[in-house]
């Protein structure tokens, strides 16, 4: 399992990936989620991938090898969603019965967002059938992987207007309560901030078990939830017992 989270927001895009790919007391694999793609000042496309890492690994290789025409002269990232769609169903079909006859499922799942010359930043979400939805005001997000723990605070602070550099740790807090809760989600991290007003450059940042950034940022954090929690009232009481109660 893994953990992958990015958002498009009305300032740019943030993209954050874990990399572990086997967890247990004695089976813990590590293997980066996040493929960024440039093309001079034409493009940048960001990959971020859950699932089964032979199918994943093999539907990014495609979107090179066979489809890298297409893909990297697209004029649109919603084509390159297509692209990206088409060789996840290739491995399906070439892969796909085998998989069953092992009992195993087809499990994959990306998230494709970045920037192409002539359109603004855009962002999606492609499911392992290789159908996908775009992302807008009412969904700023998209998670793949092990998403139920980082969800909350998702919700709670991501804004169309959040700037970036919030959006980023609100993410980075996101993962780190997976992380806390999940052990098939873990470091290092890679993140990626990109900007709509600098469509040439972005910002990246790799984290590990060393980084005194983030190791600051989860103190803190950890720190205000308890001092918050401290300040809550007790609870009030009913003063009698309930008349649901029964008795024999």
């Amino acid at each position: 399992m893994t953990y992958c989270v990015a958002a498009k927001l009305s300032a740019g895009l943030v993209l954050l990936s874990d990399s572990r790919t086997n967890a247990g007391v004695d089976d813990i694999s590590i293997t980066k989620k996040m493929s960024i793609y440039k093309k001079k000042n034409d493009r940048t496309i960001f990959i971020l991938c859950a699932g089964n890492l032979a199918i994943t690994q093999s539907v990014k290789t495609l979107l090179i090898d066979s489809k890298g025409k297409r893909f990297w002269e697209a004029s649109s990232l919603y084509t390159v969603a297509e692209v990206v769609g088409n060789c996840i169903r290739e491995v399906r079909k070439r892969d796909g019965k085998h998989l069953s006859q092992e009992g195993l499922e087809f499990n994959c799942s990306f998230i494709l967002g970045g920037h192409i010359l002539g359109e603004e930043p855009r962002l999606f979400k492609i499911y392992s059938a290789g159908n996908f939805i775009e992302s807008d005001e009412d969904s700023l997000y998209f998670q793949i992987g092990e998403s139920k723990y980082g969800k909350p605070i998702l919700d709670r602070v991501l804004t169309n207007d959040i700037s970036l550099e919030a959006a980023a740790k609100c993410m980075l807090l996101s993962m780190d309560s997976t992380i806390r809760s999940n052990i098939s989600v873990g470091l290092p991290l890679d993140m990626c901030l990109y900007e709509k007003e600098s469509p040439n450059n972005f910002k990246h940042k790799h984290l590990n078990k060393k980084d005194k950034c983030y190791e600051k940022l989860k103190s803190i954090w950890s720190a205000h939830l308890k001092e918050g929690f401290n300040k809550l009232e007790n609870i009030e009481w009913d003063d009698g017992p309930s008349s649901d109660i029964k008795h024999p």
